[in-house]
This record gives C-alpha cells, sequence and structure tokens, in this order.
C-alpha cells in the first residue's frame, strides 16, 4: 500500500481542526508553529487540494477538508486502537486509577466509556471524584485531573485533550415565550443562567460584551444546563456537555455571529504527577479515552 501522506503529519492536521488554528495548536503541542505549517503543507500538496481556509482572524475546513479529516481521523482511531489492543495484552497495568473532573465532564464525556475501559484494562481500579473547582492532586490523593481552562501549576505534567467551545444556550420553550435574542444588547431583557461561584465564568465571549449579570445561579455546570433544559434562561456552558443537546434541537444556540474564541477557558487538559507506580495506569487511561471525547 502507497500512501500519500503520513500519519505523523495527519496528527498535526487533525491537531489544527481539533484546536481552531495553527498557533493554538503548537502552543498545546510544545511544538513549534512552522512544523505543523510544513506538516499541512505536505498533506495538501500530496492530496493536490486545500485543506484549510485561512484568514488573519480563523482557520476553517474547506469542504473536501471535512470529508477528509472526519475519514481520517476514523482511521487513526482504529489504528490507536489496534495499537493499544497488541500492546497491553501481555502488560496490562494494575491498581487504583484516582481521577478528578468537574461533574460534568464525567457524566458526559467519561461515564459512557467506563465500562468499555474497565473491559480492556481489568486490572485497573477506576475511582472517580466530581470537583467543580480546581484540586490539589496530592492532597485529595488524585492521580489524573481533567482541568477545563487555562493551566496555572507549571509543577504538573499536561497532555492536550482538546478544545471545546463556549456556547450562548437556551431552549426551545424559553425563545417561544421571549423575544429573539438578535444582539447582545437583547440580553438586558433576558433571565441569565450564571454560575454562583466561579464569577469569572460570568463573562461570556460575545463581542464588546462585559460579565454578565445573572438573575439566577448555580455551583455546578451542569445544573445550569438542566436550568436550561427547564426553560429557566439562557446560560453560557461548553461543548462538551450541551453538544448532544443542540444536535437534537433540545437546545437552540444564540448570538453565534456575535461569538469569540476564548482560547484559555475553552482547552481541556489532562494533569497529574509523573509517578512510576502510577504512570502506566495514567497513561492507559489517557491514550483511552482522548480519541473518544466528544468535545463540540
Amino acid at each position: 500500500m502507497n500512501l500519500k501522506t503520513r500519519s505523523d503529519d495527519l496528527e498535526l492536521l487533525l491537531a489544527v481542526n481539533e484546536y481552531g488554528g495553527f498557533s493554538v495548536a503548537a502552543e498545546a503541542l510544545n511544538i513549534q508553529v512552522a512544523r505543523i505549517s510544513r506538516a499541512v503543507a505536505k498533506v495538501e500538496n500530496a492530496l493536490g487540494t486545500t485543506i484549510f481556509t485561512r484568514t488573519t482572524r480563523r482557520v476553517t475546513l474547506t469542504d473536501e477538508g471535512r470529508q477528509f479529516v472526519n475519514a481520517i481521523s476514523l482511521g487513526l482511531e482504529q489504528i490507536h486502537n489496534a495499537e493499544i489492543n497488541i500492546t497491553t495484552r501481555t502488560n496490562l497495568p494494575v491498581g487504583k486509577l484516582r481521577i478528578d473532573a468537574a461533574s460534568p465532564f464525567i457524566y458526559h464525556q467519561l461515564i459512557p466509556h467506563m465500562r468499555e475501559f474497565t473491559e480492556t484494562f481489568p486490572d485497573i481500579e477506576v475511582e472517580l471524584s466530581s470537583n467543580e473547582e480546581f484540586v490539589d492532586l496530592i492532597e485529595k490523593r488524585t492521580d489524573v485531573a481533567i482541568r477545563i481552562g487555562k493551566l496555572e501549576d507549571s509543577t504538573l505534567h499536561a497532555r492536550a485533550l482538546g478544545r471545546s467551545p463556549l456556547y450562548i444556550v437556551a431552549s426551545p420553550e424559553y425563545i417561544d415565550k421571549n423575544e429573539i435574542v438578535v444582539t447582545p444588547q437583547n440580553l438586558s431583557n433576558h433571565e441569565i443562567i450564571g454560575f454562583s461561584t466561579l464569577k469569572a465564568l460570568n463573562k461570556w465571549p460575545i463581542k464588546g460584551m462585559p460579565t454578565i449579570t445573572p438573575t439566577i445561579t448555580a455551583s455546578s455546570g451542569e445544573t445550569m444546563r438542566k436550568l436550561a433544559l427547564s426553560g429557566n434562561g439562557i446560560a453560557c456552558l461548553s461543548g462538551f456537555m450541551v453538544n448532544e443537546d443542540i444536535a437534537s434541537g433540545k437546545l437552540l444556540t444564540l448570538l453565534d455571529s456575535y461569538r469569540i474564541p476564548d482560547t484559555d477557558r475553552e482547552l481541556i487538559n489532562a494533569v497529574y504527577y509523573r509517578s512510576s507506580n502510577v504512570a502506566k495506569r495514567v497513561s492507559a487511561f489517557i491514550d483511552f479515552i482522548k480519541p473518544k471525547l466528544n468535545l463540540g
């Protein structure tokens, strides 16, 4: 089989799509932007087509690029799973693995895959804990934590899992009963769902918009999601918890033309201390879960 492209170049091409840009992908992967640019150019030249449309503000997939990315994502995931199966068959990691994440991430991204993970690694004992704020890994005896947003602790090792866009959403029932939101200024006439504790998250990624003033608050993103689904108002939530609601029509996205990327808040990483006694379990978990995440 004579392939026109190399898998390492394809991985970098997928990273550009995943992170939404060349510079963001390079920062997340801790490599030079030039390396990613060369990889994408090699793929485009080999295929004789343009994968990305580039402007000074954003990078988007062409129609051909979207079809290609969908196909290679599936193919590389199958190769990745095959490698895991063959390399772990005779050397399976053993012991307890303590995983911490915000409750919405656990509900929507981890729980659906836990049965397959424990079947693949039957000797790993999984312990899930949910915290809405960052925890001290040593104090809480945590092996790996999923952190959403910019990383501050440089003593931790991190592996990028992807990025999850932020969406302004409301239920169809709420929209039917209220005027349609067409500009950020209209929001002052609506019920707004916000965070009660993580107040920094009440600044929405909308052009020229200051921090919003909620009319109803909750400490958990999942509670905010349920409030939005029940028609209580408008919320700003991560794609990893609402992408299925949006796809099914249970939630509608608003102000899309005003929405701007929030690179820091959209990043999702797995963080851990590199330790010989748990490193194999942590690596097994991250390698398993990363290709299965649906971050929106």
